[in-house]
């Protein structure tokens, strides 16, 4: 069964991507001995596949091959929702969208698709503006390469989960839409004043 309720299920396979590619910092999660192993690395959606590299240090790298399973959870905006903001009675809640994906990783071992790959996610961050091109040739690149594990995950199971008080009157939902953004908005300006 899934969960949330089917109101606050989204199966568009766009919509999900639209996450991945908005919010492309991923937890990724693999598991050994009954014991979860976490990392949090951008990944790039393409064609079916997430595609990402990480430290051939960090203990999971070891995981991120021989179609292994692995659990990848893409985190859009969160807030608290107060009933206040609601023009009808009711309870206090927590919307959010979350995007889990559920696939098979294989490891990526030739250097030369690493580094396209390490460029293509340069070039997918740096839109729209590009500000800077990751190149091939860049004397950091030779020796950084050696350090890195190449990986790319098969898509097999999509679950979007889109919290968004859908169960509400329409005026409402529209209420907890605006609190979304601004409770965002505000929310990293004060933490952002706090730490630094």
């Amino acid at each position: 069964m899934n969960y949330p309720p089917q109101q606050h299920q989204d199966d568009n396979r766009d919509h999900m991507i639209e996450v991945m590619n908005t919010y492309p910092l991923a937890m990724l999660v693999s598991v050994q001995d009954n014991t979860p192993i976490i990392s949090h690395l951008p990944l790039i959606y393409s064609e079916g596949k997430l595609i990402g590299h990480l430290d051939k240090f960090n203990p999971q790298a070891e995981l991120l091959k021989n179609d292994n399973d692995v659990t990848v959870v893409f985190s859009g905006p969160q807030c608290y929702i107060s009933p206040s903001i609601y023009s009808t009675t009711q309870l206090p809640t927590w919307n959010y969208i979350m995007v889990h994906i559920k696939g098979k990783v294989t490891e990526i071992t030739d250097p030369e698709i690493i580094i396209q790959s390490m460029m293509d996610m340069t070039s997918f961050l740096e839109a729209p503006s590009h500000r800077y091109q990751l190149e091939r040739d860049n004397p950091r690149m030779a020796q950084f390469i050696s350090y890195v594990r190449g990986f790319e995950i098969e898509i097999t199971n999509w679950e979007g989960k889109f919290k968004l008080s859908q169960d509400k009157k329409p005026s409402d939902i529209e209420s907890a839409r605006s609190e979304l953004i601004r409770a965002n908005q505000e929310s990293i300006r004060l933490f952002l004043d706090t730490v630094f």
